[in-house]
Formats: C-alpha cells, sequence, structure tokens
C-alpha cells in the first residue's frame, strides 16, 4: 500500500515557525503501521552516518496555560551524511503522544529537528575487519538505511550482510526497495561503486507471515541455518564487525548470541567487535 506524497509548489507553506524547524519535503506511507519522510537539513548540521537525532512536534495546548510543549523523540538518520536532505522511518503508535501526530505530516509542514546528533551505530565504534552485519528489527532499518549508502562502509568491509526481522513482509518493504534502487542506480555506481554494491547480501525473514524465509534472526544465527544459507562458516572476532538497532528484547538476545560467538561490544571510545544503538527502540 505504498503511497507517495512529494513536495509541490501547491502544498509549499509559510516560512518555518517553529523551534529548530525543518520543512518536510516528502512523505511515503508504506503500511498502515510504517511511513518514511523526509526534511529539509539544516545547513549547520554535520553527522556520521548511523547516528540519531531529536525530531518531533509541539503537543497540545496546555489547558491552563495553552502553551505547548516539544514533543520530542530519538531518530536515526536514515539518509547518508552527504545528502542534501535528511531521511526518517517510523511507524505508527495511534494512541503514541508523537507519532499518533507525526505520521499525518504531509509535505510542507514542519517538524522540529534538533541539530545536535549523536550514535553508536559509526564506523569509528568498530575494529577494523573483513565482513559486516547489520542486524535490525522493524524500524531499526532506518540506521543501516544511512550506512548502506555510505562509501566508508564499502571502504572498510569487503561483504555487507543486511539481515531485517519484521512480522509481515510488507513491513520488509522499505528495506527492500531500497537495496534493490541502490544496486541499480546509476549515480550510486559512480558514487560508491557498482563492485561496491555487489558486496551487499540481503537476508530478511518474517516471523508470522509466510515467507521465503521464516525465524527470528536469533534463531537462525544459533542453529546456523543463516551460515549455511549464505555459505559461509560462521561469525568470527577475526573478521567479522555488526551492528544492532532493534527492540530492547531483540537487542538483548542478539548481544548474547554474538557474544557467543566471541565478540565484544564496542563504543566510539573503546571500539571493539559490535555496537548496538541503546538509546530507542524501534
Amino acid at each position: 500500500m505504498t503511497e507517495q506524497k512529494p513536495l509541490t509548489t501547491q502544498t509549499a507553506k509559510a516560512v518555518p515557525t517553529l523551534p529548530d524547524a525543518q520543512t518536510v519535503t516528502q512523505v511515503t506511507h508504506w503500511t498502515d503501521r510504517l511511513f518514511s519522510f523526509r526534511v529539509t537539513r539544516p545547513a549547520t548540521l554535520r553527522f556520521r552516518s548511523g547516528e540519531f537525532v531529536m525530531i518531533g512536534l509541539l503537543g497540545d495546548p496546555d489547558p491552563k496555560t495553552g502553551k505547548q510543549k516539544p514533543l520530542l523523540r530519538a531518530y536515526s538518520i536514515a539518509s547518508p551524511a552527504w545528502d542534501d536532505e535528511l531521511e526518517f522511518y517510523s511507524i505508527k503508535v495511534q494512541d503514541g503522544p508523537l507519532t499518533s501526530k507525526l505520521q499525518h505530516i504531509e509535505p510542507g509542514d514542519q517538524i522540529i529537528l534538533r541539530p545536535k546528533p549523536v550514535g553508536t551505530l559509526v564506523h569509528d565504534a568498530l575494529l577494523p575487519g573483513s565482513r559486516i552485519w547489520f542486524f535490525a528489527t522493524g524500524t531499526g532499518f532506518a540506521p543501516f538505511a544511512s550506512l548502506l549508502r555510505e562509501p566508508e562502509t564499502y571502504e572498510k568491509f569487503d561483504e555487507v550482510i543486511v539481515t531485517h526481522t519484521c512480522r509481515d513482509v510488507a513491513e520488509l518493504e522499505y528495506g527492500a526497495k531500497l537495496i534493490e534502487e541502490l544496486k541499480a542506480d546509476e549515480l550510486m555506481h559512480e558514487l560508491i561503486g557498482k563492485e561496491n554494491l555487489d558486496k551487499i547480501r540481503y537476508y530478511p525473514t518474517t516471523t508470522r507471515e509466510e515467507s521465503p524465509k521464516m525465524g527470528r534472526i536469533t534463531t537462525l544465527l544459533q542453529d546456523g541455518t543463516v551460515f549455511r544459507d549464505l555459505g559461509i562458516e560462521g561469525i568470527s572476532p577475526e573478521t567479522d564487525r555488526a551492528m544492532v538497532c532493534g527492540s530492547l528484547a531483540f537487542n538483548k538476545d542478539i548481544c548474547a548470541v554474538l557474544e557467543g560467538f566471541g565478540l565484544e561490544e564496542g563504543a566510539n571510545s573503546d571500539p571493539k567487535h559490535f555496537v548496538i544503538e541503546k538509546a530507542f527502540v524501534g
């Protein structure tokens, strides 16, 4: 049910009036639970692919004072560091304080964006290796959408394995389409190199709806299914590095699995074999 709304002269609205305001340029609804959107980029914003910022909207007016306080949440930037705009990928929560409002934005609307990027899903937090794993569930794919379009990813690694686990097939569309278009885009061939984009190996799984590959990625790693499917021997601290972004339960489980393979968790100040984004769940 992909529905896309780009910014046109008819939908463009007034000059930003919100604090730290940026203008929405495009909105795409992937399912009744997932959507992505692009906004203008502050001229002064510098970030590393994989980082996140705080974005949001004004809340409802206070019944007594009439004042509106910002509703802000951490969102990974899904676009790469070189992009002229910023892209975000979000879940829709009908009674969520922020997403119940955010899911209704349209091109020309404004959002609040605090231009102070942070995060652990960056190349600086990993030791050198030959293979990188991106482990995502749900909207946790967002930082990897950024890193997959980052030339440094391919300069540092010979193989890029992307796993994405969702409940239903439709929830995989954002990531699947991004990778498909990335590999076919001639401009990306010039920027990154077709031979580098060929390093990407995409491994999607579902946990509820029937699909070619079903099961939780943690289970498929532990029983060796992933390795048999991909034709590799396994995960080793000598060669493999990993980044993880998903639900709190998933992050905990995958951490235990990776540590079982001998990998150690790192950070910006202490690079190791894998990193997990703990600032939010997606």
